[in-house]
């Protein structure tokens, strides 16, 4: 971990109490020239490997040439006793000499880090005000847990820039709310003093400060027009457009991808050709005049369905779910098609069938897995699109959703109801985007091996 610059900022800042005991021991054990583990195994390794033997027979020869050559007399037992007293200093000189050349051998925070988590008792004394440390450090461990964690981090960053944005322009905006909810006759006291009440008085960083700070405690405020809770409307009007695009994605998906791997293995044939006429055509529709023909058709005319929405009639999500999940079906089926054509031209296909395989093996065994990766790219990419674009849908309908909540709010501008839409839809897109990133991990074999190599 310490060889990512971030991981490495995370500990310390997680760990801080912990982190500065271990900086002090580190310190004390330069002080007192505490020997260093690695210096231990290093004259370990040595010993196996037989240098001070050599070094011992080296030394007992040099004291017998020596003896020799002044003409003395060879005693062996005080030479052996010399010749083990003079190895000894040489053996520790060099190990010394030899551990200080070497960076990776002197004494490092990790090392000390490691030495003293052995221990029990540091251990349980570090539990409570390491925790964050030590749950950073498990997380890092498992490739998985690894993953779906940086890519929630990342998540964050994403609906915060989001929001900054957001909060950006809507500050540049010539709008003025003030004027707008209390009208053409408004007096400049009046205007001040509801510039006052909702802090748009305030400079922009104090007011963005504001801003981040109802987000991350889910608190957003008062809206401008009715003086109604944000957060409690938000929470009123979401979950109708999150259902209507999850029940629309759910059906386009179902439909599309049997269209795809139709049109995919029965290239250039009717079903081919007549299966992306109807995509391209459902592409090239507008949402408004759709839901329009719809409601004149089977609302209208043949009064079938009903052609506004009541969330007590299930009836009447119809409509919406077509209109919305019309463009989404379109798309996943040519991409699904594009993909599957790609696959099933790769060598390993041409393998499978020279193995004898069936079609229905080599399709669904080999194929359909290998070209999920964009298909599943794209329906979440076109969910996002779908969750933020549904106003004009929700007002053809009359559905009283997020969109055309957030649409209504846009003209005043009511700030703190614009941001609270937009918040709450950067969050849903960005756990969309996450879980997409963990079919990933779970479909492709190959980002789970990078996943653990990383």
């Amino acid at each position: 971990m310490l060889q990512h610059p971030s991981y490495r900022y995370l500990l310390l800042l997680t760990g801080t109490p912990v982190n500065l005991a271990v900086y002090f021991a580190f310190l004390r054990s330069k002080r007192k020239g505490k020997p260093n583990e690695m210096l231990y195994k290093l004259e370990q390794e040595w010993i196996a490997a037989g240098y001070r033997e050599r070094l011992l027979m080296e030394t007992k020869e040099q004291l017998e040439r020596k003896h020799r050559f002044f003409g003395q007399p060879v005693e062996w037992s005080k030479l052996n006793q010399e010749a083990e007293r003079l190895t000894e200093v040489k053996w520790r000189e060099k190990l010394h000499n030899h551990a200080n050349d070497r960076q990776e051998d002197r004494i490092t925070y990790a090392d000390t880090f490691a030495q003293l988590v052995k221990h029990p008792l540091f251990l349980v004394l570090s539990l409570l005000p390491g925790c964050c440390m030590y749950l950073l450090m498990l997380l890092f461990a498992n490739p998985y847990l690894k993953y779906i964690g940086e890519r929630l981090i990342m998540t964050i960053f994403v609906i915060l820039g989001v929001a900054f944005l957001v909060f950006t322009i809507l500050y540049l905006s010539p709008m003025n709310p003030a004027a707008n909810i209390i009208g053409e006759t408004a007096t400049p006291e009046q205007i001040a003093a509801f510039n006052k009440l909702y802090g748009l008085d305030q400079p922009y960083l104090v007011q963005l400060w504001d801003m981040f700070r109802d987000i991350v405690t889910f608190d957003l405020g008062k809206s401008f027009a009715g003086n109604e809770d944000v957060t409690a409307s938000i929470a009123k009007k979401f979950p109708v457009t999150l259902t209507l695009a999850v029940i629309s994605t759910v059906v386009a998906v179902l439909i599309a991808l049997p269209i795809g791997l139709i049109s995919a293995t029965r290239p250039h044939s009717f079903w081919d050709y007549t299966f992306m006429l109807l995509a391209l055509i459902g592409l090239s529709i507008p949402n408004f005049w759709q839901g329009l023909i719809l409601i004149l058709n089977f609302s209208i005319k043949l009064q079938w369905l009903p052609a506004t929405y009541n969330p007590q009639n299930a009836l009447t999500m119809i409509l919406p779910v077509v209109v919305l999940g019309t463009g989404l079906m379109a798309t996943v089926a040519r991409m699904t098609r594009s993909s599957t054509l790609e696959v099933i031209n790769e060598d390993y296909i041409t393998t499978a069938r020279a193995k004898g395989l069936s079609r229905s093996q080599i399709l669904w065994k080999h194929a359909v897995g290998n070209a999920l990766i964009p298909i599943i790219t794209v329906i979440g990419l076109q969910f996002g699109a779908m969750l933020g674009g549904a106003a004009v849908t929700e007002k053809v309908f009359n559905i009283n959703g997020i969109g055309s909540y957030i649409v209504d709010k846009q003209f005043i501008p009511d700030i703190p109801s614009i941001m609270g839409g937009v918040v709450y839809t950067a969050i849903t897109i960005s756990i969309v985007n996450v879980i997409i990133d963990i079919c990933y991990a779970f479909i492709d074999p190959r980002i789970r091996s990078r996943m653990k190599q990383y």
